[in-house]
């Protein structure tokens, strides 16, 4: 039987983010996703001769942008580089990268807070630039011709788009370790602007490399790289798979091979791809048609001037400015939208902790059931705040305010007219309570009769009768406090 506390998994990951410019990294043909099949290329992409790559500038400003919000060093000479390999969508049989002066060095990290509240800093060793290949479409590939039978498609939309590829430390140890660590690498990149993460259409995604050894043995295991998984939960799932198969080989004599492995998410394991490439198999050389890259200090400088308020300081921010718990604040700040429609809610005076809870809660169901996310909500920050008014002034009890949400969810614009019109103000008037509550025990005389001889639950059943004849109208507190005081004072005199 495995003895898995006895093992120690160390582990790196390699993100490619594709980056949010309008055209490829040497190209100006779009990178627009969802386009027909080879309908955004143009000659450089097919590698048509006589063709010349020319740089993107906002590129290579995106990159800096990443490697400033970090703390990394930002080489002031970034060259690039030919990696050659031949795969079908590959036209050039080699893709522009960065191999010997990446662009974004050392000294850069990214902190996560584990399940155990320790801090731990996972060191960036280097991002670099590099494109895209095209895709392979080997399902529902419809072929020009008659014969489709074991045919497959490529597609160049692709080719060319602009990557940045971030390179971590092995220093995580755990599946769950790795998923915070893209967590948090996802919030950064869509807080920065550079990627819109979207993690299904390919615009996030992660290699990790994964190896096993003894908790007493200083030396590093043999690494294995599992492919393009596109989801934190793929993520989990393979990794977890990986070392246990690992750990399985080794506790039976049997040797792990350097490899890259996919990852079945049909059967939950990953398979063997091929044997591991090593950087001379690439036989990587400067690109003879791109000049080195000069990046002057003060073009650094200037981009460190303008970047947005990170997801660490927001999260501080939010709890000491506005009080919330770390749990409430973390949610908030996983999404750069989300946040500023938090802010935006409050700056109507409404109470931060009120805010966040319909934030979190009827909002968050009602956008995760509809598949929308909060920029494609249909309540505003300024209808969602008239609403809440409405709650903390007691004009609207939670029941009925959550009536009126679902209202505004469908088109609702006038919050207060709805109100008067379908006559949904809480009753507050502690006569008009007083009347309710004497109604209720006058109509139900076997039920007080009980309540007075010692039945006590009973008054839950007083509440309900109550609430039910106001339409879930009466203010819960005051409806508990007079009913409590007309029963003691029949229970003293029976």
């Amino acid at each position: 039987m495995s003895n898995v506390n006895a093992w120690q998994a160390v582990i790196g990951v390699e993100t490619h983010i594709q980056l949010r410019t309008q055209s490829k990294l040497f190209s100006g043909a779009s990178t627009a996703y969802g386009a027909l099949p080879n309908t955004q290329v143009c000659a450089l992409d097919l590698a048509m001769p006589g063709t010349l790559p020319v740089l993107n500038k906002e590129a290579v400003r995106m990159a800096i942008i990443f490697g400033v919000s970090i703390g990394a060093e930002i080489a002031p000479e970034t060259v690039f580089a030919r990696k050659h390999y031949f795969y079908p969508d590959l036209p050039k049989g080699y893709q522009i990268s960065q191999h010997d002066k990446p662009i974004v060095g050392t000294k850069g990290l990214i902190t996560i807070e584990t399940a155990e509240n320790i801090f731990k800093k996972i060191h960036i060793t280097r991002a670099h630039l590099e494109e895209d290949a095209g895709k392979l479409l080997h399902e529902d590939f419809q072929a020009s011709t008659s014969q489709t039978k074991d045919c497959s498609g490529i597609d160049l939309n692709r080719a060319g788009v602009p990557l940045l590829e971030i390179v971590s430390e092995p220093e995580l140890a755990s599946a769950k370790e790795v998923v915070l660590y893209t967590k948090a690498l996802h919030t950064l990149v869509t807080y920065l602007n550079i990627c819109d993460g979207n993690m299904q259409e390919g615009s996030f995604r992660c290699d990790v490399n994964v190896s096993v050894r003894k908790k007493d043995n200083p030396t590093l295991g043999t690494r294995v790289e599992i492919k393009n998984l596109n989801s934190f939960r793929f993520i989990e799932k393979a990794i977890n798979f990986e070392i246990a198969r690992q750990i399985q080989l080794l506790e039976s004599n049997q040797p792990v091979f350097l490899e890259t492995r996919l990852f079945d998410p049909k059967l939950n394991e990953t398979r063997s791809l091929r044997a591991k490439e090593t950087a001379g198999d690439y036989r990587y050389f400067p690109d003879p048609d791109l000049c080195p890259v000069h990046i002057s200090s003060e073009w650094i400088e200037s981009i460190a001037n303008e970047l947005p308020e990170l997801p660490e300081a927001k999260h501080q921010r939010f709890q000491t400015q506005y009080g919330l718990s770390a749990y409430d604040s973390q949610i908030l700040v996983s999404n750069r939208a989300l946040a500023d429609y938090f802010e935006a809610v409050v700056s109507y005076e409404i109470a931060p902790k009120l805010a966040v809870n319909w934030i979190n809660g009827e909002l968050a169901a009602a956008l995760n059931e509809s598949n929308r996310e909060i920029a494609e909500s249909p309540i505003s920050a300024q209808k969602l705040a008239t609403l809440l008014r409405r709650v903390e002034d007691n004009t609207l009890s939670t029941t009925i305010a959550k009536t009126v949400f679902v209202e505004l969810w469908e088109g609702l614009e006038l919050v207060d007219t709805f109100i008067q019109q379908k006559n949904l103000a809480q009753l507050t008037n502690n006569s008009d309570i007083e009347h309710l509550v004497d109604e209720v025990l006058k109509d139900n005389p076997q039920q007080l009769e009980q309540y007075l001889q010692g039945k006590v639950k009973l008054f839950g059943f007083f509440i309900g009768q109550a609430m039910q004849r106001s339409q879930g109208r009466c203010h819960p507190e005051q409806l508990n406090q007079i009913l409590q005081k007309k029963l003691h004072y029949m229970a003293s005199s029976h």
